[in-house]
C-alpha cells in the first residue's frame, strides 16, 4: 500500500519497522484521545510525548491538542506541588515545539508565580519576540520588566550630569595610579567602562541581578571591551581571591546607594571589600604612586535633613479622620504605614518611603532649616565598622515656621573625590528622590516658631533611622510621642514638666481597652482618609438595597433601638420566619476595607468581607464593636470559601448577592488583571435587581508633551552616556506604560483636551467595544509624547468616583509613544483603543 505521507525509501526490514511504527502513531493518538475525555492529562501528555517522537511530521496537526493537554497537566502537577515534574514537561514541550509563543509565555507564567522572575522574563521576552502581536505575552513581559529593570536605570543613565561627574572622579583616579578597578553592583557597566576607557588594566565588575548581568555582557561586547571587563554574575560579598579575581584591586567603584544612603548595603560590601578585596588604604602624608594603595569611589558623603509640612504625604502615612462615612474609628486602633511601623518590628523593613519632593502634589513647606545628620568616610574601615554599632545620635533642630510637622526629608551629598561630588537635594535638578520619614504619634503635630523637633538618629541593619521623633515647645511643654512612652523607667524623661506629659499620655486609653496596631500600605491609608469615595459607595448602596425594598426605604440601623428589639423580640416569639431575611453584601476589594461596615449600617444586611491578613481582620472586629454592631454581623468570607482562588461564589446554596463590590482599578492607574472575567462570574451570582459596583468604568485620556517621562522610559542615545552604546540594550526592558504618575505635577505640555477612550461595562456586557477608533482634537501645537489616563467610576448613573482627583488614592498611568508625533493646533489625530482582558492598547493611527 502507498503511504499517504511521502517517506524516505527504504529497505524490507526499514518498511516493516515504519508500518509498525505507525501503528503505534495510530495506537498513541487513540489512547491520547480516549485519556483526554476521561480527563487524565498525565497520561494523555505522555501519549502524545510518544507520538510527536515517532512521528515528528505530526507536530502541526497535533499541536493545538498538545498544546492544551500540556496546560492542563501542568496545572495538575502546581496544585500538587510537583515543581519539577512540571518544569520537565515544558522543558519536554520547548524541545518539540522550540518557536511556539503560546507554550514559551504559559512556561514564564509558571516561573513567575515560582518566583522566578529572571527566568519568567526570559520567556516572556522570547514569546513576544516569536509574536509581537501576543498580547498575553506583551502583558506578562511588561509586567516583569518593571521587576527585573527597575525604571531608575532610565533615569540615572539620562542623567548627563551624574554621568559626567563619575567618568571624571574615575578618569582623576585611573591617571594617578589605580589600574586595577573593581565595580561593585555595575547594572550595565557604565562604571567599568568609564575605567576601561580611562585606561585601567584590569577591569572587574560583579552584578547579582542575572537579567543586569546579562545585559551588561552584550553592552559591554557591543562596546567593544570585552577582553578589557571581567563580568562576575555574583554578590561582591562571595568575591574570592584568587579563585574570582587574581589579587587585590586598587580602586573600587559604586553607586550601590539608595535615596536613605544605606539601603543598599554600601557599608556592608565595602567592610568586605577592604578586608578582602582592597590593597591598603594610603595613610595620611604618605606619599607614592596610587597603584600600591586602595581607594573607594565615591569617598565620603554627608547626610542632611529638613523637617516638612506635605498634605500628600501626611495623607498617604497617618490617619487624618475619626469619622469615616459615620463609622468611627476607635481610639485603641492605631493604624500605621510600613515606613511607620519599621521601628517595631523586627523584620528588617526599610523606614522610609521616597519621594520626589520637587514634583509632590500640593508641594512642602520647609519648617526648618537644612540640617546635617551624620557623615560616612568610605575610605575609613573602622568608621564603617562602628556604623552598625554606634548608639543613637540625638538631634534638636529649631523651627524657623509655623505649621504642622508631617516628615523629615534626608538626602545626601556624595563626594567622589575631593573635586567632584553630587547632589540629591530636593532643589537640585537630579535624578534621585529623596528618602521621607513619615511622624507619626505625636499627641499635637502643630509646631510654630521657636519650637524644636527633636530625633533619635542611628544607622542599624544597613538603613539610616530616625526615630521618636518629638517637638520641645517654646513654653517648654512636651509632646510626647508612643515610643517615648515605652520607657519603663518614667523619671528617666528629666524635667518634671515632661514626666507630667508622658503620665498624662499613657492615661490616654481605657485600662481595659484591647491595642492594635494596624499596618495598612500608604494607598489604604489614603483610602481610608478618602471620605468622598465611602460616601459614595454609602449612597449607591442605600439606593440598590432601597429599590429592592420598595415597601419601606433602608435605614442605616439605630444600634441601640435594634439591641432592644432584638432582646425583646427573642423572648416574644418562636418563629424565624418573623425575621426577615437579610441582603447578602460582599466586598472583594484587595486590601483593607471598610465598606462592608458600612454596608451593615444600611439596614438588614448581612456584609461579607475578603480581606486575608489577620491584623485586618482582627482590626475590623474592633471597628464593628465599636460602633456596637451586633456580634457575627459582619463576617469573613475567606473563612467559608474552601478554595481562595474561587472567591465569587454564591453566599449560601439557595442565595444570592444583593452587591458585590469588584476593585477594578489598581492604585498603579492600571486596569484590574482578569476584572472582566470576574465581573462574567458576579453577573451570575447577582439576585435579581442586584448591582455590582462599579457599574461600568470610563476611561479618560489627553495628549500631551512631556521630556520628562521620555527620559524615564527610555534611554535616549549615546549622547546621555557619554558616547557609550547602552540604550539599544536596555531599551528592551522599556515598556509602553508608565505607572504611579501624579498628573497634577507631572512636567507636561497639554496639547489636548481629555477625551473619552473606553468605556468598561461591568453590569452590561455588550455595551463594552475591544477595539474603537477615537478622534482627538489638537488645541495647542507642539509634540506628542505621551497619553497619561485615569478613570471615572460610576457606582450608578448619578455617583461617580474620579481616580485622577486630589483625594484619591489610586495614581495615573500613562503610554509613552516610541517616537513623538509633531502637531499643529486644530488638526484631529486618531487613536487606536484596544482593549484585551485587562490589558489596554493606546496607539496613534498614522
Amino acid at each position: 500500500m502507498p503511504n499517504s505521507r511521502p517517506r524516505p525509501r527504504r529497505g524490507a526490514r526499514s518498511g516493516a519497522g515504519a508500518v509498525g511504527r505507525d501503528r503505534l502513531v495510530s495506537r498513541s493518538l487513540q489512547s491520547a484521545e480516549h485519556c483526554l475525555s476521561a480527563q487524565d492529562f498525565g497520561t494523555a501528555y505522555a501519549h502524545y510525548l510518544l507520538v510527536l517522537s515517532l512521528a515528528p511530521e505530526l507536530k502541526e496537526d497535533v499541536k493545538e491538542t498538545f498544546q492544551y493537554t500540556l496546560f492542563r497537566w501542568a496545572e495538575e502537577l502546581d496544585a500538587l506541588s510537583r515543581t519539577q515534574d512540571l518544569l520537565g514537561c515544558y522543558e519536554q514541550a520547548l524541545e518539540l515545539f522550540p518557536d511556539d509563543e503560546v507554550i514559551c509565555n504559559s512556561m514564564g507564567e509558571h516561573l513567575f508565580r515560582m518566583g522566578f522572575r529572571d527566568e519568567a522574563a526570559g520567556y516572556f521576552h522570547k514569546a513576544v519576540k516569536l509574536n509581537p502581536d501576543f498580547n498575553d505575552a506583551k502583558e506578562n513581559f511588561y509586567r516583569v520588566a518593571n521587576w527585573l529593570v527597575e525604571r531608575w536605570h532610565f533615569i540615572m543613565l539620562n542623567d548627563t550630569k551624574r554621568n559626567t561627574i563619575y567618568n571624571a572622579a574615575i578618569q582623576d583616579a585611573v591617571c594617578l595610579g589605580s589600574k586595577s578597578v573593581l565595580d561593585i553592583g555595575a547594572g550595565t557597566g557604565i562604571l567599568s567602562m568609564f575605567a576601561k576607557k580611562a585606561g585601567a588594566h584590569s577591569v572587574y565588575a560583579c552584578e547579582l541581578s542575572k537579567t543586569m548581568y546579562e545585559l551588561a555582557c552584550d553592552v559591554v561586547a557591543a562596546n567593544k571591551m570585552e577582553a578589557g571587563i571581567k563580568l562576575l554574575h555574583m554578590k561582591s560579598l562571595d568575591i574570592e581571591i584568587p579563585k574570582h579575581i587574581p589579587e587585590r584591586v586598587s580602586l573600587v567603584v559604586t553607586e550601590t546607594v539608595d535615596a536613605g544612603l544605606f539601603g543598599e548595603g554600601i557599608v556592608e560590601s565595602l567592610i568586605h571589600a577592604w578586608e578582602h578585596l582592597l590593597l591598603q588604604p594610603k595613610t595620611r602624608g604618605e606619599n607614592g604612586n596610587c597603584e600600591k594603595y586602595g581607594k573607594v569611589i565615591p569617598a565620603s558623603a554627608v547626610l542632611y535633613g529638613m523637617a516638612v509640612e506635605c498634605a500628600e504625604i501626611r495623607r498617604h502615612h497617618r490617619v487624618c479622620t475619626k469619622d469615616v462615612a459615620g463609622i468611627c474609628l476607635p481610639t485603641n486602633v492605631k493604624f500605621q504605614s510600613p515606613a511607620c511601623s519599621s521601628v517595631d518590628t523586627e523584620e528588617t523593613v526599610e523606614p522610609y518611603t521616597t519621594e520626589k519632593m520637587s514634583r509632590v502634589p500640593g508641594g512642602y513647606l520647609a519648617l526648618t532649616e537644612c540640617f546635617e545628620i551624620m557623615t560616612v568616610d568610605f575610605n575609613n574601615l573602622q568608621e564603617l565598622k562602628s556604623l552598625a554599632t554606634k548608639k543613637s545620635g540625638k538631634i534638636g533642630i529649631p523651627v524657623i515656621k509655623e505649621g504642622i510637622l508631617d516628615a523629615i526629608v534626608v538626602w545626601f551629598v556624595l563626594q567622589l573625590d575631593d573635586e567632584h561630588s553630587l547632589s540629591t537635594s530636593p532643589s537640585e535638578e537630579t535624578c534621585w528622590e529623596q528618602a521621607v520619614y513619615p511622624v507619626h504619634d505625636l499627641a499635637d503635630y502643630w509646631i510654630k516658631s521657636g519650637d524644636q523637633v527633636m530625633m533619635e538618629v542611628s544607622c542599624q541593619d544597613c538603613y539610616l533611622r530616625i526615630q521618636n521623633i518629638s517637638v520641645f515647645s517654646s513654653e517648654h511643654e512636651m509632646d510626647v510621642g508612643k515610643d517615648f512612652c515605652k520607657d519603663k523607667d518614667l523619671f528617666s524623661l528629666g524635667s518634671e514638666a515632661e514626666l507630667c506629659s508622658a503620665l498624662a499620655n499613657l492615661q490616654t486609653s481605657k485600662p481595659d481597652a484591647m491595642e492594635q496596631t494596624c499596618i495598612l500600605e500608604s494607598t489604604e491609608i489614603a483610602l481610608l482618609n478618602n471620605n468622598l469615595y465611602h460616601e459614595s459607595f454609602k449612597m449607591a448602596m442605600r439606593k440598590v438595597l432601597s429599590s429592592l425594598t420598595p415597601e419601606k426605604l433602608c435605614q442605616a440601623m439605630d444600634t441601640h433601638c435594634q439591641n432592644n428589639e432584638m432582646s425583646c423580640g427573642s423572648g416574644q416569639s418562636n418563629s424565624e420566619e418573623s425575621i426577615p431575611e437579610p441582603f447578602y453584601v460582599l466586598d472583594v476589594s484587595e486590601g483593607f476595607s471598610i465598606l462592608p461596615i458600612i454596608a451593615g449600617t444600611l439596614g438588614q444586611v448581612k456584609p461579607y468581607s475578603s480581606v486575608e491578613k489577620d491584623q485586618h481582620r482582627i482590626t475590623l472586629d474592633l471597628i464593628s464593636e465599636a460602633n456596637h454592631f451586633p456580634k457575627e454581623t459582619l463576617e469573613f468570607w475567606l473563612r467559608h470559601v474552601e478554595d481562595e482562588s474561587a472567591v465569587l461564589q454564591r453566599p449560601k446554596s439557595d442565595k444570592l448577592w444583593s452587591i458585590i463590590i469588584l476593585d477594578v482599578i489598581e492604585p498603579s492607574g492600571l486596569i484590574q488583571q482578569e476584572i472582566m472575567e470576574k465581573a462574567a462570574i458576579s453577573r451570575c451570582l447577582l439576585q435579581s435587581g442586584g448591582k455590582i459596583f462599579p457599574q461600568y468604568v470610563l476611561m479618560f485620556g489627553l495628549l500631551v508633551e512631556s521630556q520628562t517621562l521620555v527620559e524615564e522610559s527610555a534611554v535616549q542615545g549615546t549622547e546621555r552616556t557619554l558616547g557609550l552604546n547602552i540604550a539599544p540594550f536596555i531599551n528592551q526592558f522599556q515598556v509602553p506604560i508608565r505607572v504611579f504618575l501624579d498628573l497634577s505635577s507631572l512636567p507636561c505640555i497639554p496639547l489636548s483636551k481629555p477625551v473619552e477612550l473606553l468605556r468598561l461595562d461591568l453590569m452590561t456586557p455588550y455595551l463594552n467595544t475591544s477595539d474603537r477608533e477615537v478622534k482627538v482634537h489638537i488645541c495647542k501645537s507642539g509634540q506628542v509624547t505621551a497619553i497619561p489616563f485615569w478613570y471615572h467610576m460610576y457606582l450608578d448613573d448619578e455617583i461617580r468616583l474620579d481616580t485622577s482627583s486630589e483625594a484619591s488614592h489610586w495614581k495615573q498611568a500613562a503610554v509613552v509613544l516610541d517616537n513623538p508625533i509633531q502637531v499643529e493646533m486644530g488638526e484631529e489625530l486618531v487613536l487606536s483603543v484596544q482593549h484585551h482582558k485587562s490589558n489596554v492598547s493606546i496607539t496613534v493611527k498614522q
